[in-house]
């Protein structure tokens, strides 16, 4: 039985590589009939920001992506947050003492620190592991009887791994093949910190242990860590489960891992929901307009690859189509015009309906007139031309208002010396149009052309231009249905008045 987790720290708000982990270990999850879990790994307090164990949660529930076991969905592996776990970690911790694979050091930050320089003023790097901790005040050079006078007189301490020396550790990664680390590398991780709290390294491990993890799809960041983690499983004589390490998501030039500095800088999200905590404001997804299907689609693609040249995957698809063996190995560059193109894509396939719910609120907001029964068809017209659902309102803000000015480069070539005398042509044949749909006040205007001679270019232009104020929209006998009879002479006299 497959069984996932996603495991974020609530340290800041959830970028979107950590929003593709957890969509990754989703579709791996309901791919193979498996179960998804929510773990909130906050053993390190130092670090931890109010709201933001909320607004992870918050931010995959927008999205679509849905947990089996967690914080708020219960199960039967809990408690899901590591700070309600703590016993659970000092019991595993004391099984690593007993068994040799653990030691205890009271080195103290300030003299770690002093060793640190010393070896840097040498070109060096200090490092805790199998040469330098047989000098260091530990329990490996005190012995059993000095080590419990410290812990009894209340020396601060923390429990660090026993990394053996010498040896090869070789682990199959689903992504990466075999990889392999020299133990001799390794230094000794700290495994509980001196206010008893467990470290990411211990906690992560027995936690997936417990919680019957069978797959651990993760970032590659973690990588490193994976030698340690190998080690600990062996040293506990568990099985552990297989690994599959992410690749990065790369900036939008393709050097270094994508920050919410570049965000900032060039002005897009990196955060799937707007975080305010009062001290910093992040832009969110959600709140600059993309739809949750969207992002899932640009997220998926972003270092997987389906083998196909489909690029649209409805939630259902990517379940069907998903595979780590088609994740590959490189980062992926981040294409913010690629991310609006996916958007345009979705709005794309909405009707008008869905999509004047959407727009409705905000023409509230603006205080704009607008009849909901046209609505629906203004979205149809005006959402081939947009990335996104705001700016149906500004693309096509004729629909709601008459135009206050009227644009130069077009009014050059639209208007012409007998341009007046022909748009009070014009308003008389509408005039005399009782049924005003765009078919049949177009097949009028072009028989009184036709009777005229006149050409379109004489009419067309100006008449397009009085009632948008620039050369753009949709078919102009489409507009004029919407806005209707009474709007449309309006505007042409304006015009008119405006001609002088």
């Amino acid at each position: 039985m497959v069984r996932v987790r996603f495991a974020p720290s609530p340290t800041g708000p959830l970028h979107i590589g950590g929003v593709r982990t957890a969509l990754f270990n989703y579709l791996f999850a309901k791919k193979n009939a498996g179960t998804f879990i929510l773990r909130i790994e906050d053993t390190d307090q130092t670090r931890y920001v109010q709201g933001a164990e909320e607004y992870i949660m918050d931010s995959l529930e927008w999205l679509g992506i849905k947990f089996d076991e967690g914080i708020r969905e219960g199960g039967n592996y809990g408690p899901y947050r590591q700070s309600e776990r703590k016993d659970i970690y000092e019991k595993f911790c004391k099984i690593l003492l007993d068994k040799g694979k653990a030691y205890i050091a009271f080195d103290t930050p300030e003299e770690l620190e002093a060793l640190r320089k010393e070896y840097e003023s040498k070109g060096q790097t200090f490092t805790y592991n199998y040469i330098t901790r047989k000098s260091l005040k530990n329990s490996l050079t005190l012995g059993q009887d000095e080590t419990q006078k410290l812990i009894n007189s209340g020396v601060p301490y923390v429990v660090r791994f026993l990394i053996p020396k010498n040896e090869i550790i070789e682990v199959y990664d689903e992504i990466r093949d075999n990889v392999k680390f020299n133990s001799n590398e390794l230094d000794d991780k700290v495994l509980m910190k001196a206010d008893g709290l467990p470290t990411y390294h211990l906690a992560n491990i027995v936690d997936d242990h417990l919680m019957k993890i069978t797959h651990v799809i993760r970032g590659e960041e973690w990588l490193p860590s994976l030698p340690l983690h190998v080690l600990l499983y062996r040293a506990f004589e568990w099985e552990a489960p297989k690994f599959a390490h992410l690749p990065l998501i790369l900036k939008p030039n393709g050097k270094g891992k994508l920050s919410k500095r570049d965000g900032d800088q060039m002005g897009f999200p990196v955060f799937p929901l707007e975080w305010n905590n009062g001290d910093e404001i992040f832009r969110g997804y959600r709140e600059d307009g993309y739809l949750p299907e969207a992002v899932i689609n640009m997220l998926a693609l972003l270092g997987w690859n389906p083998g196909t040249e489909q690029e649209i995957f409805s939630m259902d698809e990517l379940i069907e189509t998903f595979s780590i063996e088609r994740v590959g190995k490189s980062g992926s560059r981040f294409d913010p015009d690629k991310a609006k193109w996916f958007n345009h894509q979705y709005i794309m396939k909405k009707d008008g309906e869905e999509l004047a719910k959407m727009v409705e609120p905000k023409l509230k907001e603006e205080n704009l007139n607008y009849n909901i029964e046209t609505l629906p068809k203004i979205c149809n017209l005006i959402k081939e031309r947009v990335n996104f659902v705001k700016d149906i309102i500004s693309e096509g803000i004729y629909f709601f208002k008459q135009p206050e000015t009227y644009e130069e480069k077009f009014f050059k070539k639209a208007v012409k010396e007998n341009t007046p005398e022909i748009l009070r042509k014009l308003i008389e044949i509408l005039e005399n149009t009782q049924d005003f749909s765009s078919t049949h006040t177009e097949n009028a205007v072009k028989s009184w052309l036709e009777k005229t001679q006149l050409g379109f270019g004489q009419v067309m232009p100006a008449f397009r231009l009085a009632l948008v104020g620039e050369g753009k929209g949709p078919h102009v006998f489409d507009i004029t249905e919407i806005i209707g009879k009474e709007e449309t002479i309006n505007r042409l006299y304006k015009f008119l008045n405006y001609l002088g």
